[in-house]
C-alpha cells in the first residue's frame, strides 16, 4: 500500500537520507528502529509528505505523492494520513472532541457527522467522560489518546507514529501499544512507527533497522 523508491534527503552538506526503498502492506504494523541521526524521523516526515526528498518516488495506494503539491497534496495527506508525534500537539483551547474533530472539519465534511464519529472514536478510546475536557485537564496518556482519535477521524490508509511513547511512563506507554494492536485488529488499520522503545518494537509485524541513512 505505501512505497517508497530510492529516497535521498541532504540538509547542507549533511547526507540524512542514502537512498532508502521500503514497502507496507495494507493491515501492517511496521516499526523503524536505529540509533538517534540515523534518519528515522526524516524518513517518516518525508513519507508523511510533511518534507519533501532531494530524489526518489513515494506511491500510496497507488498515487504518486511525490508529483502533488500545494493544495492538492495537502488534501491528499489530510484524506489519507493520519499522524500521531511524541508531543500530541493538541491545541489548549479546544476540548477533547473538538480536537479530534479538526482534521474532519479542515476536510470539509458536515459538523455534526464529524463530532459523532469523534465522540464514538473517543469513547472506543476510553475518553468517552472526558469529550468536554481540555488537554490541560487530561493526564499525558489521555492526551495522546486524543491524538489518537485525531489522527483516525478521516479514516486514513495510513498512520505515521514519531515516537509515540516517547513523552510516557511505561504503563501509559503499554495502553498505547496495545491501542495500536486493537485498532489494526478492529479496523484493518496500517501503521508506521519511528520508535526507540523496544518492547512496541517487538509488538510489531516487522521491524526495519536503519543505520547512517539506510535502511540495513
Amino acid at each position: 500500500m505505501l512505497q517508497a523508491e530510492n529516497i535521498h534527503k541532504k540538509y547542507g552538506d549533511v547526507e540524512v537520507l542514502k537512498g532508502v526503498s521500503l514497502m507496507v502492506n495494507t493491515g501492517e504494523i511496521v516499526s523503524i528502529v536505529g540509533s538517534s541521526g540515523a534518519g528515522k524521523s526524516t524518513l517518516l516526515h518525508i513519507l508523511g509528505t510533511l518534507d519533501t526528498a532531494d530524489k526518489g518516488k513515494i506511491y500510496l495506494n497507488g498515487k504518486a505523492m511525490h508529483e502533488l503539491s500545494g493544495k492538492k497534496l495537502a488534501a491528499f495527506r489530510n484524506k489519507e494520513i493520519g499522524f500521531v508525534f511524541q508531543f500530541h500537539h493538541l491545541l489548549p483551547e479546544f476540548t477533547a472532541l473538538e480536537n479530534t474533530c479538526i482534521p474532519g472539519w479542515i476536510a470539509g465534511r458536515k459538523k455534526k457527522e464529524v463530532e459523532e464519529e469523534a465522540a464514538a472514536l473517543l469513547n472506543s478510546l476510553g475518553l468517552g467522560h472526558r469529550i468536554h475536557n481540555k488537554p490541560q485537564q487530561l493526564s499525558g496518556g489521555e492526551q495522546q489518546r486524543v491524538a489518537v482519535a485525531r489522527a483516525l477521524i478521516n479514516r486514513p490508509s495510513i498512520v505515521f507514529a514519531d515516537e509515540p511513547t516517547g513523552n510516557l511512563d511505561s504503563t501509559h506507554a503499554r495502553e498505547l501499544h496495545d491501542l495500536f494492536l486493537q485498532l489494526r485488529k478492529d479496523f484493518n488499520q496500517t501503521f508506521l512507527i519511528v520508535t526507540h522503545n523496544e518492547e512496541l518494537a517487538n509488538m510489531s509485524d516487522r521491524v526495519l533497522h536503519m543505520k547512517d541513512g539506510l535502511i540495513i
